[in-house]
């Protein structure tokens, strides 16, 4: 997690904003001394990343992040690196702590230039200073130009607590944001640095307490969690030695229509990867030989619509019901879901499983929903925009009005029961390829059936399946396939 040990807990901008200030009174602190805090933890990054010949420009705004980066240029100074330090708009407006950092570093010999019309070619590391948590609208057109001088070259960058420009409750960016190779966050992580566009943002996130962090969160509750390992591992003790095939779950996926068995297949044998204890596929029936042939254990069924019995005895015969991969939105489809959507069990909703509720609404406790931005852009009628620009609050709404659990998809999955959201740090672009929503669905219904609730199956889920494709990107993220992650599924599902 980079300096220091961390909690793994969330928070919204203005409660780091209110802690701090509650802190600094609690342990008699000048608020000036936790900039220096803040501007020492940077440099400490600068210093062990880049060698003192290296030439530095501290890029500071109008507010406190800009005395943060006065800081980390006289330290980095005084450490003998070559700084030269921008400053946007006019430093002698700067107040307050900002401006007992500007003196400072001013009387320690350092110059203040005005923002160039382009980067010196003699610059090898950019701190960005510019714009901090507190940014709520657009950045305006001057910090937009000087954002995107500093993108186009290209640069290693250690952004101050958040790249300049994005929102950090929410993770959007706001016009335009600086691309970090680096970002050291103080205090409280905030929300907005591990979902949605930040990650093509935050690169490397590091956190620095500042010496306050326990004190801190002793004062705020969290507003979110991040999916941690050690959690993971609670979830999926050894078996017992005595243990049979009906100890671990009957789990029983329905979909594959016409030309799409190949999701129901993928997301039968993630089930079975994942440690369930029997696995049962109802589908097309043309689709029945095919999997039969490829995963023998699979129990596939095919499934005509007029077969309403059939479907009803598979279901009464199954602990967990997973309904969507590959469901498709025909006639067959409709029939099917109508007749298993209704169950009291336990139950994943993913696919088409989603399209088909969202022209149905309805509320229900004993289900997990699995939408990516477009499926919960169709379930809360509104566009994939409106989602994106605050997943969080999208999460949220969608548990209000469909209940049980939610796992809102992409970079920076969310998991929200209505009381607590969940993030999940682990997951790559290569994961953006057909079926794997498929294999999540899988590896979530093998969880409920072996006994974690909804929400531990879908907490769990998310991270395996997210940290087997990181496994497997280390043979490249392009061209992997959602097979591919089934031996690192196997692995991650018996933690040593």
């Amino acid at each position: 997690m980079g300096m220091e040990k961390w909690s793994g807990k969330l928070y919204r901008a203005e409660q780091v904003r209110r802690g701090e200030r509650l802190v600094a009174v609690q342990q008699a602190l000048d608020m000036y001394q936790l900039m220096e805090r803040a501007g020492a933890a940077v440099f400490q990054v600068l210093e062990q990343g880049f060698t003192r010949q290296q030439h530095v420009l501290v890029c500071c705004g109008g507010g406190n992040n800009g005395g943060d980066g006065y800081v980390v240029a006289r330290l980095a100074r005084e450490a003998g690196f070559p700084v030269t330090l921008w400053q946007q708009g006019d430093g002698a407006k700067l107040h307050g702590d900002a401006a007992r950092a500007r003196d400072a570093w001013l009387a320690a010999g350092g110059q203040i230039l005005p923002a160039g019309k382009a980067i010196p070619a003699s610059i090898e590391v950019v701190i960005d200073a510019l714009l901090g948590t507190g940014l709520k609208g657009e950045v305006r057109p001057e910090g937009q130009r000087l954002i995107a001088m500093i993108n186009r070259i290209a640069l290693p960058v250690i952004a101050i607590d958040i790249p300049s420009g994005l929102c950090a409750d929410t993770g959007k960016v706001l016009g335009k944001a600086v691309k970090a190779q680096s970002t050291v966050t103080f205090i409280g992580s905030k929300l907005g640095l591990w979902t949605g566009q930040a990650a093509g943002y935050v690169g490397r996130i590091q956190f620095a307490g500042l010496q306050v962090a326990d004190a801190f969160e002793q004062l705020e509750p969290p507003s979110a969690w991040l999916i941690q390992a050690p959690d993971v591992a609670l979830s999926l003790p050894p078996r017992q030695r005595d243990a049979h095939k009906g100890d671990h779950g009957r789990i029983l996926l329905a979909g594959g229509d016409l030309g799409m068995g190949g999701a129901i297949r993928l997301a039968a044998e993630a089930a079975a990867r994942t440690g369930a204890g029997l696995v049962a596929a109802l589908t097309q029936p043309d689709n029945v030989l095919s999997i039969a042939a490829a995963r023998p254990e699979i129990m596939a069924l095919g499934w005509q619509a007029s077969g309403q019995t059939v479907a009803e005895h598979r279901l009464q015969w199954a602990d967990v019901l997973v309904l969507g991969p590959g469901l498709g939105q025909s006639s067959w489809s409709q029939v099917l879901y109508n007749v298993l959507a209704k169950t009291q069990k336990s139950h994943v909703v993913d696919a088409d499983g989603l399209n088909l509720l969202a022209r149905s609404p309805d509320y229900k406790n004993n289900r997990i929903i699995t939408p990516h931005p477009g499926e919960a852009a169709r379930l809360l009628a509104c566009s994939v925009q409106e989602v994106e620009a605050d997943r969080f609050r999208a999460a949220r709404v969608l548990q209000q009005q469909y209940g049980g659990v939610v796992v809102l998809k992409g970079a920076g999955t969310l998991v929200d029961d209505g009381n607590r959201c969940w993030v999940c740090p682990a997951g790559n672009p290569g994961m953006a390829t057909g079926g794997m929503g498929d294999v999540l669905s899988g590896i979530i219904g093998a969880l409920l059936g072996q006994g974690l609730s909804l929400v531990a199956a879908a907490r769990c889920g998310v991270w395996i399946h997210s940290t087997a494709a990181d496994r497997c990107a280390a043979e490249g993220e392009r061209g992997m396939l959602a097979s591919d992650l089934f031996p690192h599924i196997r692995q991650l599902v018996n933690p040593r």
